[in-house]
Protein backbone atom coordinates (compact mmCIF):
# COMPACT_ATOMS: atom_id res chain seq x y z
CA UNK A 1 0.00 0.00 0.00
CA UNK A 2 1.43 3.64 -0.77
CA UNK A 3 1.34 6.60 2.00
CA UNK A 4 -0.83 9.54 1.36
CA UNK A 5 2.27 11.49 1.59
CA UNK A 6 2.96 10.02 -1.51
CA UNK A 7 -0.64 10.50 -2.95
CA UNK A 8 -0.10 13.85 -1.61
CA UNK A 9 3.57 14.12 -3.30
CA UNK A 10 2.33 12.93 -6.66
CA UNK A 11 -0.19 15.57 -6.74
CA UNK A 12 1.81 18.26 -6.57
CA UNK A 13 3.11 17.76 -9.58
CA UNK A 14 0.17 18.19 -11.76
CA UNK A 15 -0.46 20.94 -9.24
CA UNK A 16 2.30 22.90 -10.85
CA UNK A 17 1.97 21.43 -14.39
CA UNK A 18 -1.44 22.63 -14.42
CA UNK A 19 -0.89 26.60 -13.02
CA UNK A 20 1.11 26.92 -15.86
CA UNK A 21 -1.06 24.75 -18.82
CA UNK A 22 -4.46 27.11 -17.78
CA UNK A 23 -2.77 30.02 -18.13
CA UNK A 24 -1.31 29.22 -21.85
CA UNK A 25 -4.42 27.94 -22.85
CA UNK A 26 -6.73 30.23 -21.42
CA UNK A 27 -4.75 33.50 -21.19
CA UNK A 28 -2.23 33.26 -24.01
CA UNK A 29 -4.10 33.89 -26.77
CA UNK A 30 -5.79 37.07 -25.38
CA UNK A 31 -2.48 37.54 -24.15
CA UNK A 32 -0.87 37.80 -27.67
CA UNK A 33 -3.32 39.79 -29.60
CA UNK A 34 -4.65 42.27 -27.15
CA UNK A 35 -0.79 42.98 -25.01
CA UNK A 36 2.08 41.43 -27.07
CA UNK A 37 0.82 42.27 -30.43
CA UNK A 38 0.10 39.98 -32.57
CA UNK A 39 -2.74 39.80 -35.42
CA UNK A 40 -5.27 36.80 -34.24
CA UNK A 41 -4.21 35.41 -37.06
CA UNK A 42 -0.82 35.31 -36.61
CA UNK A 43 -1.16 33.97 -32.94
CA UNK A 44 -3.27 30.90 -34.57
CA UNK A 45 -0.69 29.49 -36.61
CA UNK A 46 1.77 29.98 -33.93
CA UNK A 47 -0.24 27.58 -31.62
CA UNK A 48 -0.95 25.09 -34.47
CA UNK A 49 2.56 25.09 -35.65
CA UNK A 50 4.01 25.38 -32.18
CA UNK A 51 2.06 22.54 -30.49
CA UNK A 52 1.82 20.13 -33.38
CA UNK A 53 5.76 20.19 -32.99
CA UNK A 54 4.83 19.94 -29.41
CA UNK A 55 2.88 17.08 -29.48
CA UNK A 56 4.94 15.40 -31.78
CA UNK A 57 8.30 15.52 -29.81
CA UNK A 58 6.34 13.81 -26.70
CA UNK A 59 6.55 10.05 -28.12
CA UNK A 60 10.52 10.95 -28.00
CA UNK A 61 10.66 11.87 -24.51
CA UNK A 62 8.92 8.95 -24.00
CA UNK A 63 10.87 6.58 -25.68
CA UNK A 64 14.20 8.56 -23.68
CA UNK A 65 12.38 7.83 -20.34
CA UNK A 66 11.66 4.66 -20.36
CA UNK A 67 14.60 3.84 -20.84
CA UNK A 68 16.64 5.82 -18.32
CA UNK A 69 18.33 4.88 -15.18
CA UNK A 70 19.44 6.30 -12.68
CA UNK A 71 19.74 6.21 -8.70
CA UNK A 72 15.90 7.47 -8.30
CA UNK A 73 13.97 5.53 -10.85
CA UNK A 74 13.39 5.72 -14.63
CA UNK A 75 11.08 9.01 -14.46
CA UNK A 76 11.44 11.08 -10.90
CA UNK A 77 14.92 12.27 -11.56
CA UNK A 78 13.88 15.03 -14.83
CA UNK A 79 11.18 16.38 -11.85
CA UNK A 80 14.64 17.61 -10.47
CA UNK A 81 16.16 18.00 -13.58
CA UNK A 82 13.96 20.33 -15.21
CA UNK A 83 11.97 22.49 -13.23
CA UNK A 84 14.14 25.53 -12.61
CA UNK A 85 14.35 25.90 -17.28
CA UNK A 86 10.57 25.06 -16.45
CA UNK A 87 9.80 28.34 -14.72
CA UNK A 88 12.50 30.53 -16.60
CA UNK A 89 10.49 29.35 -19.80
CA UNK A 90 7.15 30.52 -18.69
CA UNK A 91 8.81 33.87 -17.62
CA UNK A 92 9.98 34.31 -21.08
CA UNK A 93 7.18 33.43 -22.81
CA UNK A 94 4.96 36.59 -21.05
CA UNK A 95 7.81 38.67 -21.92
CA UNK A 96 7.33 41.27 -24.26
CA UNK A 97 10.45 42.52 -25.94
CA UNK A 98 11.16 45.77 -27.24
CA UNK A 99 11.18 44.77 -31.09
CA UNK A 100 9.29 45.12 -34.32
CA UNK A 101 6.72 43.29 -35.75
CA UNK A 102 8.72 40.73 -37.03
CA UNK A 103 10.96 40.58 -34.48
CA UNK A 104 7.69 39.85 -32.07
CA UNK A 105 7.11 37.29 -34.20
CA UNK A 106 10.13 35.51 -33.85
CA UNK A 107 10.62 36.11 -30.19
CA UNK A 108 7.07 34.35 -30.12
CA UNK A 109 7.86 31.32 -31.92
CA UNK A 110 11.48 30.44 -29.79
CA UNK A 111 9.75 31.04 -26.70
CA UNK A 112 6.82 29.06 -26.96
CA UNK A 113 8.72 26.01 -28.53
CA UNK A 114 10.72 26.04 -25.91
CA UNK A 115 8.10 26.45 -23.50
CA UNK A 116 6.25 23.67 -24.54
CA UNK A 117 9.53 21.62 -25.39
CA UNK A 118 10.62 21.77 -21.55
CA UNK A 119 7.05 21.12 -20.24
CA UNK A 120 7.23 17.91 -22.35
CA UNK A 121 10.86 17.01 -20.83
CA UNK A 122 8.52 17.64 -17.05
CA UNK A 123 5.62 16.37 -18.11
CA UNK A 124 5.50 12.76 -19.91
CA UNK A 125 7.95 11.64 -17.01
CA UNK A 126 5.68 13.21 -14.52
CA UNK A 127 2.81 11.20 -16.32
CA UNK A 128 4.29 7.98 -16.41
CA UNK A 129 5.42 7.85 -12.72
CA UNK A 130 2.36 6.93 -12.09
CA UNK A 131 2.44 3.63 -13.88
CA UNK A 132 5.40 2.83 -11.34
CA UNK A 133 4.19 3.30 -7.62
CA UNK A 134 1.59 1.37 -7.69
CA UNK A 135 0.85 -1.86 -9.20
CA UNK A 136 -2.99 -1.91 -8.61
CA UNK A 137 -5.85 -0.56 -11.08
CA UNK A 138 -8.12 1.19 -8.61
CA UNK A 139 -5.57 2.35 -6.06
CA UNK A 140 -4.21 4.19 -9.66
CA UNK A 141 -7.46 5.40 -9.76
CA UNK A 142 -6.69 6.68 -6.21
CA UNK A 143 -3.56 8.64 -7.56
CA UNK A 144 -5.09 9.99 -10.59
CA UNK A 145 -7.83 11.45 -8.29
CA UNK A 146 -4.57 13.03 -6.03
CA UNK A 147 -3.40 14.05 -9.34
CA UNK A 148 -6.15 16.23 -10.79
CA UNK A 149 -7.56 17.14 -7.22
CA UNK A 150 -4.03 18.94 -6.89
CA UNK A 151 -4.13 20.04 -10.58
CA UNK A 152 -7.54 21.88 -10.46
CA UNK A 153 -6.46 23.62 -6.97
CA UNK A 154 -3.65 24.67 -8.93
CA UNK A 155 -5.65 26.61 -11.52
CA UNK A 156 -8.00 27.64 -9.24
CA UNK A 157 -5.34 29.28 -7.55
CA UNK A 158 -3.39 30.61 -10.19
CA UNK A 159 -6.94 31.94 -12.51
CA UNK A 160 -7.89 33.28 -9.19
CA UNK A 161 -5.01 35.23 -8.94
CA UNK A 162 -4.09 36.28 -12.23
CA UNK A 163 -5.97 39.15 -13.03
CA UNK A 164 -5.39 40.97 -9.83
CA UNK A 165 -1.56 39.89 -9.74
CA UNK A 166 -1.65 42.11 -13.14
CA UNK A 167 -3.84 44.80 -11.82
CA UNK A 168 -1.81 44.90 -8.81
CA UNK A 169 1.87 44.99 -10.32
CA UNK A 170 0.35 47.63 -13.09
CA UNK A 171 -1.73 49.61 -10.50
CA UNK A 172 0.67 49.81 -7.54
CA UNK A 173 4.18 49.27 -8.85
CA UNK A 174 2.87 51.86 -11.96
CA UNK A 175 4.28 49.53 -14.44
CA UNK A 176 3.29 48.99 -18.34
CA UNK A 177 0.43 46.41 -18.90
CA UNK A 178 3.21 44.52 -20.34
CA UNK A 179 5.66 44.56 -17.32
CA UNK A 180 2.66 43.41 -14.76
CA UNK A 181 2.03 40.43 -16.95
CA UNK A 182 5.73 39.77 -17.07
CA UNK A 183 5.33 39.94 -13.24
CA UNK A 184 2.65 37.83 -12.38
CA UNK A 185 4.20 35.24 -14.44
CA UNK A 186 7.66 35.39 -12.32
CA UNK A 187 5.10 34.99 -9.38
CA UNK A 188 3.58 32.01 -10.43
CA UNK A 189 7.02 30.56 -11.74
CA UNK A 190 8.04 30.66 -8.25
CA UNK A 191 5.47 28.72 -7.24
CA UNK A 192 5.44 25.64 -9.64
CA UNK A 193 9.26 25.40 -9.17
CA UNK A 194 9.16 24.75 -5.35
CA UNK A 195 6.07 22.13 -6.35
CA UNK A 196 7.93 20.45 -8.74
CA UNK A 197 10.62 19.81 -6.73
CA UNK A 198 7.91 19.05 -3.59
CA UNK A 199 6.97 16.12 -6.25
CA UNK A 200 10.67 14.63 -6.53
CA UNK A 201 10.78 14.55 -2.90
CA UNK A 202 7.68 13.15 -1.57
CA UNK A 203 7.48 10.11 -4.29
CA UNK A 204 9.30 6.92 -5.26
CA UNK A 205 9.00 4.43 -7.59
CA UNK A 206 8.17 0.74 -6.49
CA UNK A 207 7.72 -0.85 -9.76
CA UNK A 208 10.62 -1.70 -11.95
CA UNK A 209 9.27 -2.32 -15.33
CA UNK A 210 11.84 -4.17 -18.42
CA UNK A 211 11.41 -3.70 -21.80
CA UNK A 212 12.28 -7.28 -23.53
CA UNK A 213 11.85 -5.94 -26.95
CA UNK A 214 13.72 -2.74 -29.37
CA UNK A 215 12.61 0.96 -29.86
CA UNK A 216 10.69 -0.19 -33.19
CA UNK A 217 9.33 -2.98 -31.44
CA UNK A 218 7.73 -0.35 -28.64
CA UNK A 219 6.17 1.54 -31.69
CA UNK A 220 4.91 -1.37 -33.72
CA UNK A 221 3.30 -2.65 -30.38
CA UNK A 222 1.55 0.83 -29.67
CA UNK A 223 0.33 1.10 -33.40
CA UNK A 224 -1.53 -2.39 -32.52
CA UNK A 225 -2.92 -1.63 -29.40
CA UNK A 226 -6.71 -1.18 -30.04
CA UNK A 227 -7.21 0.68 -26.47
CA UNK A 228 -4.46 3.28 -26.87
CA UNK A 229 -6.15 4.29 -30.12
CA UNK A 230 -9.54 4.60 -28.86
CA UNK A 231 -8.42 6.04 -25.70
CA UNK A 232 -6.17 8.77 -27.96
CA UNK A 233 -9.49 9.98 -29.39
CA UNK A 234 -11.65 9.97 -26.13
CA UNK A 235 -8.71 12.16 -24.54
CA UNK A 236 -8.31 14.30 -27.52
CA UNK A 237 -12.09 15.53 -27.48
CA UNK A 238 -11.74 15.78 -23.31
CA UNK A 239 -8.92 17.93 -24.07
CA UNK A 240 -10.35 19.95 -27.18
CA UNK A 241 -13.18 20.80 -25.28
CA UNK A 242 -11.34 22.04 -22.20
CA UNK A 243 -9.82 23.91 -24.50
CA UNK A 244 -11.99 25.52 -26.70
CA UNK A 245 -13.96 26.49 -24.35
CA UNK A 246 -11.64 27.55 -21.96
CA UNK A 247 -9.81 30.06 -24.25
CA UNK A 248 -12.88 31.37 -25.36
CA UNK A 249 -14.02 32.53 -21.92
CA UNK A 250 -11.46 35.62 -21.88
CA UNK A 251 -12.50 36.81 -25.11
CA UNK A 252 -16.59 36.36 -24.26
CA UNK A 253 -16.10 38.53 -21.03
CA UNK A 254 -14.50 41.26 -22.57
CA UNK A 255 -16.89 41.48 -26.05
CA UNK A 256 -20.12 40.67 -24.45
CA UNK A 257 -19.90 40.22 -20.66
CA UNK A 258 -18.35 43.89 -20.64
CA UNK A 259 -16.49 44.98 -17.38
CA UNK A 260 -19.13 46.17 -15.18
CA UNK A 261 -21.27 42.71 -14.69
CA UNK A 262 -22.04 42.18 -11.39
CA UNK A 263 -23.40 39.71 -9.37
CA UNK A 264 -25.78 40.43 -6.11
CA UNK A 265 -25.49 37.71 -3.64
CA UNK A 266 -27.61 37.64 0.05
CA UNK A 267 -27.60 41.73 -0.78
CA UNK A 268 -23.71 41.75 -1.58
CA UNK A 269 -22.46 42.59 -5.00
CA UNK A 270 -19.24 41.63 -6.80
CA UNK A 271 -17.94 41.91 -10.32
CA UNK A 272 -18.36 38.90 -12.52
CA UNK A 273 -15.26 38.67 -14.35
CA UNK A 274 -13.52 35.87 -16.68
CA UNK A 275 -10.90 35.02 -13.77
CA UNK A 276 -13.90 34.28 -11.28
CA UNK A 277 -15.98 32.20 -14.16
CA UNK A 278 -13.12 30.01 -14.60
CA UNK A 279 -11.71 29.79 -10.56
CA UNK A 280 -15.36 28.63 -9.58
CA UNK A 281 -15.19 25.80 -12.44
CA UNK A 282 -12.23 24.58 -10.84
CA UNK A 283 -13.47 24.18 -7.44
CA UNK A 284 -16.01 22.52 -9.46
CA UNK A 285 -13.28 20.39 -11.12
CA UNK A 286 -12.59 19.41 -7.84
CA UNK A 287 -15.43 18.16 -7.01
CA UNK A 288 -15.64 16.27 -9.76
CA UNK A 289 -12.26 14.48 -8.90
CA UNK A 290 -13.22 14.08 -5.41
CA UNK A 291 -16.26 11.68 -6.25
CA UNK A 292 -14.57 10.20 -9.69
CA UNK A 293 -13.44 7.11 -7.72
CA UNK A 294 -16.40 6.48 -6.12
CA UNK A 295 -18.79 7.05 -9.77
CA UNK A 296 -16.34 5.03 -11.15
CA UNK A 297 -16.19 1.97 -8.94
CA UNK A 298 -19.89 2.02 -9.22
CA UNK A 299 -20.65 2.46 -12.98
CA UNK A 300 -17.05 1.33 -14.42
CA UNK A 301 -14.47 4.03 -16.15
CA UNK A 302 -16.30 3.44 -19.32
CA UNK A 303 -19.87 4.04 -18.39
CA UNK A 304 -18.65 7.05 -15.85
CA UNK A 305 -16.88 8.67 -19.07
CA UNK A 306 -19.87 7.78 -21.26
CA UNK A 307 -22.30 9.60 -19.24
CA UNK A 308 -20.29 12.55 -18.18
CA UNK A 309 -19.90 13.57 -21.88
CA UNK A 310 -23.67 13.04 -22.46
CA UNK A 311 -23.98 15.78 -19.59
CA UNK A 312 -21.51 17.82 -20.86
CA UNK A 313 -23.23 17.66 -24.14
CA UNK A 314 -26.42 18.57 -22.89
CA UNK A 315 -25.13 21.44 -20.74
CA UNK A 316 -23.09 23.11 -23.42
CA UNK A 317 -26.29 23.14 -25.84
CA UNK A 318 -27.94 25.05 -22.77
CA UNK A 319 -25.25 27.70 -22.72
CA UNK A 320 -25.99 29.37 -25.78
CA UNK A 321 -29.69 30.54 -24.51
CA UNK A 322 -28.51 32.00 -21.15
CA UNK A 323 -29.26 36.29 -22.23
CA UNK A 324 -26.95 38.73 -20.49
CA UNK A 325 -28.81 39.58 -17.66
CA UNK A 326 -28.12 39.38 -13.61
CA UNK A 327 -30.34 35.93 -13.96
CA UNK A 328 -28.36 35.27 -16.95
CA UNK A 329 -25.58 35.73 -15.31
CA UNK A 330 -25.95 33.38 -12.67
CA UNK A 331 -26.98 30.52 -14.83
CA UNK A 332 -23.95 30.69 -16.54
CA UNK A 333 -22.26 30.43 -13.31
CA UNK A 334 -24.41 26.95 -12.71
CA UNK A 335 -23.82 25.77 -15.78
CA UNK A 336 -19.96 26.37 -15.47
CA UNK A 337 -20.05 24.38 -12.19
CA UNK A 338 -22.18 21.73 -13.68
CA UNK A 339 -20.01 21.16 -16.85
CA UNK A 340 -16.76 21.20 -14.59
CA UNK A 341 -18.13 18.78 -12.13
CA UNK A 342 -18.38 17.15 -15.03
CA UNK A 343 -14.90 17.54 -16.35
CA UNK A 344 -13.81 16.94 -13.41
CA UNK A 345 -15.07 13.20 -12.76
CA UNK A 346 -13.61 12.17 -16.57
CA UNK A 347 -10.07 13.95 -16.14
CA UNK A 348 -8.68 11.40 -13.56
CA UNK A 349 -10.07 8.29 -15.11
CA UNK A 350 -8.19 9.40 -18.34
CA UNK A 351 -4.90 9.10 -16.60
CA UNK A 352 -6.17 5.68 -15.17
CA UNK A 353 -6.76 4.45 -18.23
CA UNK A 354 -3.43 4.93 -19.82
CA UNK A 355 -2.16 3.15 -16.92
CA UNK A 356 -4.58 0.31 -17.45
CA UNK A 357 -3.37 0.78 -21.12
CA UNK A 358 -0.20 0.26 -20.11
CA UNK A 359 -0.20 -2.50 -18.00
CA UNK A 360 -2.34 -4.00 -21.12
CA UNK A 361 0.59 -3.78 -23.56
CA UNK A 362 3.16 -5.32 -21.09
CA UNK A 363 1.14 -8.34 -20.79
CA UNK A 364 0.23 -8.29 -24.33
CA UNK A 365 3.71 -7.39 -26.23
CA UNK A 366 6.05 -7.84 -23.63
CA UNK A 367 6.80 -4.19 -24.04
CA UNK A 368 7.62 -1.43 -20.59
CA UNK A 369 6.85 1.33 -22.48
CA UNK A 370 5.06 3.29 -19.68
CA UNK A 371 6.23 6.54 -20.45
CA UNK A 372 6.08 6.41 -24.47
CA UNK A 373 2.14 5.99 -23.79
CA UNK A 374 1.69 8.36 -21.15
CA UNK A 375 3.54 10.49 -23.92
CA UNK A 376 0.41 9.92 -25.82
CA UNK A 377 -1.46 11.17 -23.18
CA UNK A 378 0.48 14.11 -23.45
CA UNK A 379 0.40 14.05 -26.99
CA UNK A 380 -3.83 14.54 -27.04
CA UNK A 381 -3.36 17.51 -24.81
CA UNK A 382 -0.92 19.29 -26.80
CA UNK A 383 -2.93 18.25 -29.92
CA UNK A 384 -6.02 19.36 -28.27
CA UNK A 385 -4.47 22.18 -27.22
CA UNK A 386 -3.42 22.94 -30.58
CA UNK A 387 -6.19 22.74 -32.33
CA UNK A 388 -8.72 24.34 -29.93
CA UNK A 389 -6.33 27.45 -29.38
CA UNK A 390 -5.54 28.11 -33.04
CA UNK A 391 -9.54 26.61 -34.34
CA UNK A 392 -10.76 29.19 -31.79
CA UNK A 393 -9.15 32.20 -32.94
CA UNK A 394 -9.44 31.32 -36.80
CA UNK A 395 -12.91 30.84 -35.87
CA UNK A 396 -12.90 34.17 -34.15
CA UNK A 397 -11.22 35.89 -37.60
CA UNK A 398 -13.69 34.24 -39.38
CA UNK A 399 -16.40 35.99 -37.74
CA UNK A 400 -14.58 39.35 -38.27
CA UNK A 401 -13.34 39.61 -34.67
CA UNK A 402 -11.32 42.22 -34.33
CA UNK A 403 -7.80 42.36 -32.20
CA UNK A 404 -6.29 45.05 -30.53
CA UNK A 405 -2.73 45.91 -28.44
CA UNK A 406 -2.84 47.33 -25.53
CA UNK A 407 -6.74 48.01 -25.17
CA UNK A 408 -9.43 45.80 -24.77
CA UNK A 409 -12.38 48.63 -25.56
CA UNK A 410 -12.77 47.45 -29.83
CA UNK A 411 -16.22 47.32 -30.03
CA UNK A 412 -17.11 44.06 -32.08
CA UNK A 413 -19.10 42.74 -35.06
CA UNK A 414 -22.88 41.37 -34.48
CA UNK A 415 -21.14 38.03 -36.72
CA UNK A 416 -18.27 38.03 -33.91
CA UNK A 417 -20.10 38.08 -30.80
CA UNK A 418 -22.38 35.59 -32.48
CA UNK A 419 -19.03 33.59 -33.19
CA UNK A 420 -18.36 33.99 -29.36
CA UNK A 421 -21.44 32.50 -28.36
CA UNK A 422 -21.10 29.60 -30.51
CA UNK A 423 -17.36 28.69 -29.21
CA UNK A 424 -19.25 28.60 -25.27
CA UNK A 425 -21.80 25.82 -26.53
CA UNK A 426 -22.35 24.29 -29.73
CA UNK A 427 -19.13 24.01 -30.83
CA UNK A 428 -17.99 22.62 -27.23
CA UNK A 429 -21.00 20.11 -27.66
CA UNK A 430 -20.06 18.79 -30.87
CA UNK A 431 -16.54 17.91 -29.69
CA UNK A 432 -18.21 15.92 -25.96
CA UNK A 433 -20.38 14.19 -28.40
CA UNK A 434 -16.89 12.84 -30.29
CA UNK A 435 -15.24 11.82 -27.13
CA UNK A 436 -18.98 10.02 -25.81
CA UNK A 437 -19.17 8.12 -29.48
CA UNK A 438 -15.23 7.08 -29.32
CA UNK A 439 -14.89 5.71 -25.53
CA UNK A 440 -17.88 3.78 -26.29
CA UNK A 441 -15.71 1.10 -28.06
CA UNK A 442 -13.02 1.36 -25.41
CA UNK A 443 -12.71 -2.76 -24.47
CA UNK A 444 -10.39 -2.36 -20.81
CA UNK A 445 -13.56 -2.54 -18.93
CA UNK A 446 -13.26 -3.87 -14.87
CA UNK A 447 -13.40 -7.32 -15.44
CA UNK A 448 -10.88 -7.19 -17.97
CA UNK A 449 -8.52 -5.44 -16.05
CA UNK A 450 -8.43 -7.84 -13.33
CA UNK A 451 -7.41 -10.65 -15.49
CA UNK A 452 -4.96 -8.25 -17.35
CA UNK A 453 -3.65 -7.54 -13.39
CA UNK A 454 -3.70 -10.78 -12.30
CA UNK A 455 -1.54 -12.53 -15.41
CA UNK A 456 0.30 -9.53 -15.14
CA UNK A 457 1.56 -9.64 -11.37
CA UNK A 458 2.11 -13.46 -12.24
CA UNK A 459 4.72 -13.14 -15.14
CA UNK A 460 6.79 -10.01 -13.15
CA UNK A 461 6.72 -13.05 -10.41
CA UNK A 462 8.04 -15.51 -11.90
CA UNK A 463 10.54 -13.22 -13.90
CA UNK A 464 11.93 -12.08 -10.99
CA UNK A 465 12.99 -15.64 -9.82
Amino acid sequence: MTSLREKIGYGLGDMASSMFWKIFSYYLPFFYAHVFGLTVQQAAMLFLVTRIWDAVSDPLMGIVADRTSTRWGKYRPYLLWIALPFSLCGVMLFTTPSFGPNGKLVYAYVTYLLMMTVYTGINVPYGALLGVITTDSDEKTVFSSFRMFFAYGGSFIALACWEPLCRFFESEWHVALTVSWQWAMIVVAGCCLLLFLLCFRLTREKVATRSFVSVGDDLKALMKNKPWWILIAAALSTNLFSTVRGSTVVFFFADIIGSEATLAFFGVRFLFFAGLFLSVGEIANMIGVAIATFVARKLGKKSTFIVVDLLILLFSVAFFWLPCTPGGYWGMLVLQIAISICTGIASPLVWSMYADVSDYAELEYHTASTALIFSSASMAQKFGSAFGGSGTLWILGAFGYVASAGHTDTVQTTGALDGLRYLMSFIPAVIAAAGMISICFYPLNNKRMRDVDTRLQLRRTQSET
